[in-house]
């Protein structure tokens, strides 16, 4: 066991860069917990917080075949113990949140689980009214987790503080609506680190942790230590480098949606996200965190091998350089053109 706790902290100090993210990153991946449901947790950052390693993703659940295929998705996933649940203001014009909210007022789910959805707004009259509008569809009185969306271009930063956003999430957290606050972000680490050298007691980061992101413009490499030594709690997301979730990246299907998972759990992620639109996704999911044991050196390296030369090129993880990957409602805020 000795060997392996040295072998994986020489893996993490080859990725992270330091002897101490390193240290870090390995104490993360060691406090996985077991759970009476079998899917294990890991601590939320700094706090006393404990989530489950695999979350369930709010936008692709409104994408199954109806909306009472969603509600059971959704109520399946926290039956089975998943306690994560990601969502966001805009996804599906509020549909998402809507449906999640009903499918979590069943049963007294919501009481079960960690709530995250996020605000679209950076200016804090905006910022209110997203909170109420995400609070009313999801029919709760308050969010675990209010993190600020797609922080993607570099103006981002400045405009959450400049505008108000802030503020208003300090407010909010004063008066119990929101217990954490954090942001999220797919486009540039540069973005991130800014975000995490502004003058705010951030307590999570979202951001792309897969394979292929090892690679290429690498969050793992740039943002994830960063993170590490503030206590800042690391929620992954786009697990499949840009695949799709029928199982396999595309074209050459060299990486399985096993291997994406259990590579990215591996990873000193409080939690990994992950997209299910239909029941046998989520179970798949749920089988390979229940049986999760980080992947040995050996193999996080050959996997990086496999895949090296159709990542660094970066043609996986478009939402990293193209710009018609952010949502439109951000690129109308930075006065882009939506087709």
């Amino acid at each position: 066991m000795r060997h392996l706790a040295s072998s994986r902290r020489d893996f993490f100090q080859s990725l992270l860069g330091s002897a101490l993210a390193a240290s870090l990153a390995e104490q993360v991946v060691a406090q996985t917990q077991p759970s009476a449901n079998g899917i294990p947790t890991r601590p939320f950052g700094r706090t006393n917080e404990r989530v489950s390693i695999i979350g369930l993703g709010g936008a692709h659940a409104v994408g199954a075949k109806d909306k009472n295929e969603a509600v059971r998705i959704i109520q399946t996933a926290v039956d089975e113990g998943i306690t994560f649940f990601d969502n966001a203001w805009e996804y599906a014009d509020g549909r998402a949140e809507e449906v999640m909210g009903e499918a979590l007022a069943a049963g007294n789910r919501r009481n079960k689980i960690f709530l995250m959805t996020k605000n679209c707004e950076r200016d804090y009259a905006g910022s209110m009214k997203c909170l109420e509008d995400s609070l009313r569809r999801l029919r709760t009185d308050r969010l675990d987790l209010w993190q600020f969306h797609e922080c993607n271009y570099d103006s981002d930063p400045d405009w959450v503080f400049e505008k108000g956003a802030v503020r208003a999430a300090v407010e909010a957290k004063k008066a119990g609506k929101v217990r954490y606050i954090g942001f999220t972000g797919h486009k540039s680490p540069h973005i991130h680190l800014k975000m995490l050298g502004k003058d705010q007691q951030w307590d999570s980061a979202q951001m792309p942790i897969n394979v292929m992101d090892a690679l290429y413009r690498s969050f793992q490499k740039q943002v994830l230590p960063v993170c590490l030594q503030k206590g800042v709690a690391v929620l992954g997301m786009k697990g499949l480098g840009g695949g799709r979730p029928s199982g396999k990246i595309p074209r050459e299907g060299k990486v399985s949606v096993d291997e994406c998972l259990r590579y990215s759990l591996s990873t000193p992620v409080t939690t990994q996200i992950v997209g299910f639109m239909a029941m046998e996704h989520l179970m798949q999911a749920v089988k390979i965190a229940r049986n999760f044991k980080p992947m040995p050196d050996a193999e996080k390296s050959k996997l990086l091998a496999r895949i090296k030369e159709e990542a660094e090129d970066g043609r996986h993880e478009l939402f990293k350089s193209a710009q018609p990957f952010d949502s439109p409602h951000h690129r109308r805020q930075h006065g882009f053109a939506v087709s």
